[in-house]
């Protein structure tokens, strides 16, 4: 429970269904003297989701994770920036402190199953393999996040309101009576507290903030950049040099600490690389045709998925596509259902556009 709309409704759906229910709230880290800005255990979210916990007629339990959150998803975040990609600290919250801290808690409390509110769906097969499918609302669809747990996390959980619509949640809400109904929903990561990522890593990470050159596509010295931390691939503004037509970033060269920049077109790779490989069905052993999306944001794109090995895979697209960005996940899609995902190494054209 997070105080928000989407684990208050998914509760009150689990009371409603019989199940016996036990409210669980994580306490995460927060820079020190900035306790009331991590939106995920706000004083206030955590009222409110004690206050549901009580409507509902269900114990609650406050977990205090702020160590091995900041050992494990802060300390992701800051390495991941120090090596020069942009890594995404939310899947592996999801997969170690969601999935695992709280679960084992949960677990200690005599529970059998963990439930959220996130906008995915599962299934299980007549042999016992469970399947991740897309949230039936597509701007909320959360199966992204969700593609680096593996099935067995998948088989002790219930994803209760993926078959929903975010409006029909919020209806539901106000039908159970619960006061978090217009509750905004949650932007950004939760230890920023609202703040610049920059900042944080100012603070955090100052090893990060080191000043190198800034390269064309070509070889050719433009300049110098504030620190690749600041730069994501696919950024205009903000890069800091005086040019003909706008320039992109295209890649970071961490071994060089170099900003790679060059035009729009520049931008198009039809290649990936993705290690750390999480299937959660097995996948087919030859290349296959599948839709891979880059990011949580992103829209699926087709490719043709090739195995390298159990924990790696390239995905060829059909079309250049602009932000293959490093540190990211590739989730695999056939249809609405997700195979699985890996985290973007690399990028690069197609061989026959290769020089």
């Amino acid at each position: 429970m997070s105080g928000g709309v989407d684990s208050s409704v998914a509760a009150a759906l689990l009371v409603q269904q019989g199940y016996r229910v036990i409210g669980v709230m994580l306490r995460l880290w927060s820079e020190p003297g900035k306790e009331a800005e991590n939106r995920c255990c706000t004083l206030e979210a955590t009222d409110l989701a004690r206050h549901v916990a009580r409507l509902l007629g269900i114990p609650f339990h406050l977990i205090d994770a702020r160590q091995p959150f900041r050992q494990t998803v802060v300390q992701y975040f800051l390495d991941g920036y120090a090596a020069g990609i942009t890594p995404n600290p939310c899947l592996v919250c999801n997969r170690h402190i969601r999935w695992g801290l709280m679960w084992e808690h949960a677990r200690a409390l005599g529970a059998d199953l963990l439930a959220t509110g996130h906008y995915a769906r599962l299934h299980t097969d007549e042999e016992g393999q469970v399947h991740l499918l897309r949230g039936v609302d597509e701007r909320k669809d959360q199966s992204y996040v969700l593609s680096r747990l593996t099935a067995e996390q998948l088989r002790h959980t219930l994803l209760l309101i993926g078959g929903y619509t975010k409006g029909a949640i919020r209806q539901m809400a106000r039908q159970f009576g619960l006061p978090v109904a217009n509750r905004p929903d949650s932007q950004d990561l939760c230890f920023l507290g609202g703040g610049d990522y920059r900042d944080f890593l100012r603070r955090h990470a100052p090893h990060t903030v080191r000043p190198g050159p800034i390269f064309s596509v070509t070889g050719e010295h433009l300049g110098t950049h504030r620190g690749l931390a600041f730069y994501t691939i696919g950024q205009r503004k903000g890069i800091g040099i005086a040019a003909e037509q706008p320039l992109y970033v295209v890649a970071k060269d961490s071994a060089h600490n170099a900003l790679i920049v060059g035009p729009r077109e520049a931008l198009g790779q039809r290649l990936l690389l993705a290690a750390e490989a999480n299937w959660i069905i097995p996948p087919p052993t030859s290349p296959f045709h599948a839709t891979v999306q880059i990011r949580a944001t992103a829209r699926p794109q087709p490719a043709t998925i090739s195995l390298l090995d159990s924990r790696r895979f390239r995905a060829e697209f059909d079309a250049p596509q602009r932000d293959i960005t490093p540190g990211q996940a590739a989730a695999i899609y056939l249809g609405d259902e997700c195979l699985g995902s890996g985290i973007i190494t690399s990028s690069e054209p197609s061989r026959s556009e290769a020089p």
